[in-house]
């Protein structure tokens, strides 16, 4: 048998990472952050409690690469020529994109949501989503060097464009809160759902976007 590769190794590390973080999630989720111990994920993930900090540095850590795994698999679907501006097209594009990994991965947004409920878990969930959770009244009210906050920004901007066509009595902001709680609700409504109807999930993936776009 030929030597692994550096390739090869890092292919492992990272499945082995994405193991621990599955496993942190199913326990923080269902027994909570506070009550799950360092221990209890080791024997989930099958692995040593020494070898797990080899990959993690604690608890902390681990929901910090829980929360920013998730905000980057929905970040890869935004402004896909990465240009700064969203388009009619690109926004399209993500929320038929939001919408297809939340129906495609129900089990681990279920988890997730979970997670995010939970008040010890806010104070660092909020590092990664600095004002995706309150109304925004100015584009000035983002941070830069938060990546979700990037988000937030070209999407406000998205908005703030409209009203150069709909006119002065057009509320960029009020739309663009009505999105995020009706991308919220949207979220939250079916992840919960057993009943798997693809024709009424897509028609109102379709109704969003028009009435948004």
């Amino acid at each position: 048998m030929s030597p692994r590769t550096p390739q090869q190794f890092e292919e492992i590390r990272e499945e082995k990472k994405n193991l621990i973080m599955d496993s942190a999630l199913e326990h923080f989720a269902r027994e909570g952050y506070h009550a799950t111990t360092i221990t209890h994920i080791a024997q989930h993930a099958g692995i040593s409690k020494g070898l797990m900090y080899n990959y993690f540095s604690g608890k902390e850590d681990l929901l910090a690469a829980i929360i920013q795994r998730s905000v980057s698999e929905v970040y890869n679907y935004f402004d896909i020529d990465r240009d700064g501006k969203l388009s009619d097209y690109e926004f399209e594009f993500f929320v038929k994109k939001i919408a297809q990994i939340l129906r495609e991965k129900q089990t681990f947004w279920r988890l997730f949501f979970q997670l995010l409920m939970q008040a010890e878990v806010r104070e660092q969930l909020l590092n990664y989503f600095i004002g995706a959770s309150s109304l925004m009244k100015s584009v000035n009210d983002f941070k830069e060097e938060f990546f979700v906050s990037r988000i937030m920004k070209i999407i406000t901007e998205y908005f703030l464009r409209k009203k150069e066509l709909k006119g002065s009595g057009y509320d960029p902001f009020l739309d663009l809160n009505m999105f995020i709680l009706t991308i919220k609700g949207f979220a939250v409504t079916f992840i919960y759902m057993d009943d798997d109807d693809e024709d009424y999930f897509n028609k109102t993936v379709n109704h969003i976007i028009e009435l948004y776009k």
